[in-house]
C-alpha cells in the first residue's frame, strides 16, 4: 500500500463576520447565552452572491498554490457538502469548470459534518489503487442558506466556508496511518433538513449524546489501528461542532488544552468544511510540524462518523 498524505492545504472564509452580539439583535438570545453552551463567539456569513462552489474553487486554488502544483496536475476531484448549489450538478463539476480542467471526474459525497474524512477516505483509495496521482479533497458548506434564523437552537451554531487539501504519495513513514469511517441510520432522526421547510432540525440532546461518546471512541480506535496509543498523538483536529463535546474528547484521550484545535470559538460549526479548515489554522498558528502524529475526526448527520490517524509531511 502507498504512503499518501496532504501535500496542499487552502481554505476559503467569508469577509461577513456575524458576532453573537449580532444575533442578540434579531432573536432571543445572548453572548453569554451562546458560549456557554457551545463556545462559539462568532461565525462567517457568505453573501447571496457567494454559492458553496465559490468557496470551494477559491480554497482548492490556494490549496494548488500550497502545494505548488498546477490544475492539470489534479486527476480526481472530490466534494464533501450537504449544501451543493443544486441537487445536481455536483459542486465537483462546478468547481473542475472553475479551475479549468476538463475532462477530469468530479463527484460529491454526501455524510454531513463527516464528509471531509469520508471523502478523504475515498481519495486514497484511488491512489492506493493506482487509478490516480492527485486527488484534490473539498470540504465546502453554506449552511447560512439552510439555518431557519428564527430557531436559536439551530441558528447559532453554524457558519459557512471552505477547506481543500491536495492528496498525494508521501514518503515512507508519513501520511495516513489508519482510518475509521462509521455509519448508524437509526439516528438519522436526530439531525436532518427538512423536506417541507428546507432547514435544518435537530435534536440537540440526542447529537450530544452520540457525538461525546462516538468521537472519543473512534479517535482511540484509529490510533490503535495505527499501531500507536494516545500518548503518541501530538494534535487532535475534531469536527468543531461544540466546545463541550471537544473537551470530553480531549478528556477521554488525556490530551492537554493545547493540542486540540478549537476554531469553533471564531468559525462555528462549519460542517464538511469544519475540519480542514480547523486544520489549516493549526499549521498556520505554528502547532502542527512535520513528523507530527495528528488524529482528524467528525461526526455528523446520519449518523455518521469518521477518524484519520496520520504522520503530518509529505
Amino acid at each position: 500500500m502507498k504512503c499518501v498524505g496532504i501535500v496542499g492545504i487552502g481554505t476559503c472564509l467569508p469577509s461577513n463576520v456575524v458576532a453573537n452580539r449580532d444575533l442578540e439583535e434579531i432573536m432571543e438570545t445572548t453572548d453569554e447565552w451562546i458560549r456557554s453552551r457551545t463556545g462559539i463567539e462568532e461565525r462567517r456569513i457568505a453573501s447571496d452572491d457567494i454559492d458553496t462552489s465559490d468557496m470551494a474553487i477559491v480554497a482548492a486554488k490556494n490549496a494548488l498554490l500550497n502545494a505548488d502544483m498546477d490544475a492539470s496536475d489534479i486527476d480526481l476531484i472530490l466534494v464533501a457538502t450537504a449544501t451543493p448549489d443544486y441537487v445536481f450538478p455536483s459542486v465537483a463539476c462546478m468547481v473542475q469548470e472553475g479551475l479549468g480542467i476538463p475532462n477530469v471526474p468530479a463527484m460529491d459525497l454526501s455524510a454531513a459534518c463527516s464528509g471531509f474524512v469520508y471523502a478523504v477516505v475515498t481519495g486514497k483509495q484511488f491512489i492506493d489503487s493506482n487509478t490516480y496521482k492527485n486527488v484534490l479533497v473539498i470540504g465546502s458548506e453554506k449552511f447560512s442558506k439552510i439555518i431557519d434564523w428564527n430557531d436559536r437552537n439551530t441558528s447559532v451554531l453554524f457558519g459557512d466556508g471552505a477547506g481543500a487539501v491536495i492528496l498525494s504519495e508521501v514518503s515512507e513513514g508519513k501520511g495516513i496511518l489508519a482510518f475509521e469511517i462509521g455509519a448508524d441510520g437509526t439516528g438519522a432522526k436526530h439531525l436532518l433538513v427538512d423536506n417541507k421547510t428546507n432547514f435544518v432540525t435537530m435534536n440537540g440532546r440526542e447529537v450530544f449524546k452520540f457525538a461525546v461518546r462516538q468521537m472519543p471512541e473512534t479517535s482511540l480506535s484509529v490510533i490503535e489501528k495505527a499501531g500507536l496509543t494516545a500518548e503518541d498523538v501530538d494534535f487532535l483536529v475534531p469536527h468543531q461542532a461544540n466546545i463541550r463535546i471537544i473537551d470530553t474528547a480531549r478528556a477521554r484521550l488525556g490530551l492537554e488544552k493545547d493540542k486540540v484545535s478549537t476554531t469553533v470559538t471564531n468559525h462555528g460549526n462549519t460542517s464538511a468544511a469544519s475540519i480542514p479548515l480547523a486544520l489549516f489554522s493549526e499549521i498556520e498558528n505554528g502547532k502542527i510540524h512535520d513528523g507530527d502524529v495528528i488524529v482528524l475526526v467528525g461526526f455528523g448527520g446520519g449518523l455518521t462518523w469518521g477518524s484519520i490517524c496520520l504522520r503530518w509531511g509529505r
